[in-house]
C-alpha cells in the first residue's frame, strides 16, 4: 500500500478525486502539480503540506510563490519543476494523472527514482509504451492502472492461475455521447454537444475522446502493453450503462467481470491500496436496481478514431505515437471551433501514414514523431481553412 505519494495533475479531476482517497485513508502528500489553477493548488498545498509544488505555467507559479511565501512549501515551474516533483525523494508512489503526451517524461523520471506508478495517463503507455515498460522491468517498479477499465482488467487477472490462461479481454466502452448516430449525422455536431457525456465527469480533451471512441483506441493500446496482449486479443463491447468495467476470457471460455457505479474512486483508491482492500466512499452496486444492462458491437466506420489506434498499434513502432499526438492538436483544434467533428479523425489517419517509422526508438524519436505529428495537423488545417 501507498505511504507517501506524489500527484501529477493535482488540480484535475482524477488528481482532485485521489486527494479525496488519500485524506480519507491517511496518505501523506509529498508533491503536487498542477498546469496553471493557481487557487485551487494553493488551498490543495495549503491542507496537505507537500514538500513540493509545481504549475506548468510560470507566471501562475510566480504568482503561487507569493500566496505561499508564508510556507516553507517549495514552488517549482515549467516541466523541469514537474519532473523535480515526480523525484521527490521520500515518496513510494507517483500517480501521474498529467492529460497528454506531456505525461511521458514526468512518468519516466519517477520510474527512474524508482518509484511504483498509479498511471492514469494513458498517452505515456501510448507513446512511449516500449520505453516505459523496459525501464520499469530494469528497475523493479510496478504499474498500477487508474482508468477504470484497465483497472478492472488488472484486477479479473487476479484470479488468474500462474500461467494466466488468458485467452482475451474485453473491453468495454460507454460509446460516448454519439452512440449509434451516423457520420451524416455527425458532420455538424459541437463542442459542446460532445463534452456531454452521459456516464463520467471528465476533462474536456478526455470528453471529445470519448465522443470519437478516440479514448477507447487510446486504451486498446495501453492494454497492449500493460497486460503483454496483441491487438486481436482485445475485443470492444459497447456497454452503454458503465457498469461492468471490463472483463478477462480465459483458455475454458470462462468470463470474470469487475462491476461497479461509474465512479474513480473505485480504481484510484485500488492502485494507492493495492493489494489490499479498504471501505470506499464510492456507494453500492444495486443489480436489482439496475435491471438490464446491454452490449453492442462499436461501429468502426462511423468513429473511424477506433479503427485508426487498432492499426497503429498492430503496424507497432512510432505510429501509436504519431496518433496520439495527431489526435491531440486535432482535438484541441475543434474544441475550438477550427475543425470539424469528422475531421478529427480523418487527420489522424492522414498524420499516422505521412508517420516516419521506427522500430527500434528512443526518446528523442518520440519526441520528434509527436512535433512533427502536431505541425502535419495544424498544416492540413491551414490549407483547408487559409489560416488557422
Amino acid at each position: 500500500m501507498t505511504d507517501r505519494l506524489i500527484i501529477l495533475g493535482s488540480t484535475g479531476s482524477i488528481g482532485t478525486q485521489a486527494l479525496d482517497v488519500a485524506r480519507k485513508l491517511g496518505i501523506k502528500i509529498t508533491a503536487l502539480t498542477a498546469n496553471s489553477r493557481v487557487d485551487l493548488l494553493e488551498e490543495q498545498a495549503r491542507e496537505f503540506n507537500p514538500r513540493m509544488v509545481a504549475l506548468l505555467d510560470e507566471k501562475a507559479a510566480s504568482d503561487l510563490r507569493v500566496r505561499l511565501a508564508d510556507t516553507d512549501i517549495k514552488v517549482l515551474s515549467g516541466i523541469g519543476g514537474i519532473c523535480e516533483c515526480a523525484r521527490e525523494e521520500s515518496a513510494d508512489t507517483v500517480l501521474n494523472s498529467i492529460v497528454g503526451m506531456a505525461g511521458l517524461v514526468p512518468t519516466l523520471d519517477a520510474i527512474d527514482e524508482g518509484k511504483n506508478l498509479a498511471l492514469a495517463n494513458k498517452e505515456t503507455l501510448v507513446a512511449g509504451g516500449q520505453l516505459v515498460m523496459d525501464a520499469a522491468r530494469n528497475k523493479g517498479v510496478n504499474i498500477y492502472p487508474v482508468d477504470s477499465e484497465h483497472s478492472a482488467i488488472f484486477q479479473c487477472l487476479r484470479g488468474a492461475p500462474r500461467e494466466r490462461a488468458l485467452k482475451r479481454i474485453i473491453l468495454t466502452a460507454s460509446g460516448g455521447p454519439f452512440f449509434g448516430k451516423t457520420r451524416e449525422e455527425l458532420a455538424d455536431v459541437t463542442a459542446a454537444q460532445a463534452l456531454k457525456h452521459p456516464n463520467w465527469e471528465m476533462g474536456a480533451k478526455i470528453t471529445i475522446d470519448s465522443a470519437t471512441m478516440m479514448n477507447k483506441g487510446l486504451e486498446v493500446i495501453e492494454a497492449c502493453w500493460l497486460f503483454g496482449v496483441h491487438e486481436d486479443q482485445i475485443k470492444v463491447v459497447v456497454h452503454r450503462e458503465s457498469i461492468i468495467h471490463s472483463a478477462v476470457e480465459f483458455d475454458d471460455n470462462a468470463v470474470i467481470a469487475q462491476l461497479g457505479l461509474p465512479d474513480m474512486k473505485i480504481p484510484i483508491q485500488y492502485a494507492l491500496t493495492y493489494p489490499n482492500r479498504y471501505p470506499s466512499p464510492t456507494d453500492e452496486l444495486d443489480l436489482a436496481t439496475l435491471g438490464t444492462l446491454t452490449f453492442a458491437e462499436p461501429d468502426y466506420e462511423t468513429f473511424d478514431c477506433l479503427s485508426i489506434c487498432k492499426e497503429a498499434i498492430r503496424r507497432g513502432g512510432l505510429y501509436p505515437c504519431a496518433a496520439n499526438s495527431a489526435n491531440e492538436q486535432a482535438n484541441f483544434l475543434f474544441r475550438n471551433g477550427r475543425i470539424g467533428f469528422l475531421e478529427i479523425g480523418e487527420l489522424v489517419g492522414e498524420a499516422m501514414e505521412a508517420c516516419e517509422n521506427k522500430y527500434d526508438f528512443n526518446l528523442m524519436d518520440v519526441m520528434a514523431t509527436d512535433r512533427l505529428a502536431r505541425e502535419f495537423v495544424s498544416r492540413k488545417v491551414a490549407e483547408r481553412k487559409g489560416s488557422i
